[in-house]
């Protein structure tokens, strides 16, 4: 009866230990480094950092803080799918993303966030990719005032969004 249990808890042990693929998140690699403590800064009043991961709908999702102007204070939600894209998400909206970018897309690529219609879905396109850096153009196409605007986000591999940061750190390195 022992060598029964050994045997079982020996084969048991082998499929635990066996790894299963996984994505290559090495902070070179990814146009957004996700681990806790990375930080992005203009200063002590302005910075973005990601504290802490919390699972919805099974998946982990990273948790960005950033202070703004020393006074205002925006939390999101974000991860990289299988996919290599940017999906963000809401604790309080469970079953919700919203898609951020798309780091496989080539030139001339385009999706949508949210993919509904909605006035807050956004027609994403990209309008630069080299090896190191990736530029979206995003426009409000649903929305009645807005329609025609745009706004670009660019985001460098190693180091995140491309922004007027002063500091980085990824991985507990700083890289700028």
């Amino acid at each position: 009866m022992k060598k029964a249990i050994l045997k079982y808890f020996a084969i048991l042990l082998l499929f635990v230990s066996c790894k299963t693929p996984q994505m290559n998140n090495e902070p070179a690699n990814s146009f957004l480094p996700m681990q806790i403590g990375n930080q992005w800064r203009i200063d002590s009043q302005n910075y973005t950092e990601i504290q802490d991961t919390v699972r919805m709908d099974g998946k982990l999702y990273y948790k960005f803080y950033s202070l703004i102007g020393g006074d205002a204070v925006s939390t999101v939600y974000l991860r990289i799918d299988e996919n290599n894209q940017l999906m963000e998400s809401w604790p309080d909206s469970t079953g919700k993303q919203y898609t951020r970018a798309k780091f496989n897309s080539k030139v001339g690529d385009s999706f949508f966030t949210l993919n509904d219609g909605t006035t807050n879905d956004y027609k994403v396109t990209v309008i630069e990719k080299t090896d190191k850096k990736i530029t979206f153009s995003f426009e409000m196409i649903y929305h009645d005032n807005m329609k025609g605007e745009s706004h670009q986000v660019t985001y460098v591999k190693g180091q995140g969004l491309d922004d007027d940061w002063k500091s980085i750190k990824i991985d507990g390195k700083m890289v700028k």
